[in-house]
C-alpha cells in the first residue's frame, strides 16, 4: 500500500536524522533554508497550520497535508507533533510523489 511506503520513508528519514519536529523547529530551520519539505498533520490547529502554510510560502519551501499527530509521531518517534520537516532533498522528493500518489488515487474513486 502506497501510504505504509509514505509512513516507511519517514522512518528512515527520522532514523537517519533527516527529519525535525515541532513548529518552533520547523520555522526556525525553514528560516535557515535547511527544510525541503514541511509535513503538516491534518489534525493541528488552524491558527497553526495557517502560520505554517504562510512561512512555507515565504521561503518557498513545498508542503504536504498528510495524516494525523498520533500516526505520525509513532512513526518518527517524535511524540506530541503534528509537523515534520524532512531536511534531505532525495527524501522530500520521494515522500512527495508517494503523497501525490495517494492524494491523486482518492480524486479517482
Amino acid at each position: 500500500m502506497v501510504r505504509d511506503k509514505v509512513m516507511t520513508y519517514l522512518g528512515f528519514a527520522a532514523k537517519s536524522r533527516n527529519l525535525v519536529a515541532g513548529s518552533n523547529t520547523c520555522q526556525m530551520m525553514m528560516e535557515k533554508g535547511k527544510i525541503q519539505l514541511l509535513i503538516v498533520t491534518d489534525d493541528i490547529a488552524e491558527n497553526t497550520m495557517k502560520k505554517m502554510l504562510q512561512c512555507c510560502n515565504r521561503n518557498n519551501i513545498e508542503y504536504r497535508v498528510f495524516g494525523n499527530s498520533d500516526e505520525l509521531s509513532r512513526i518518527t518517534g517524535k511524540s506530541g507533533k503534528g509537523i515534520f520537516g524532512i531536511t534531505d532533498k532525495h527524501f522530500a522528493e520521494i515522500i512527495v510523489k508517494e503523497i501525490d500518489q495517494i492524494q491523486s488515487e482518492r480524486e479517482v474513486f
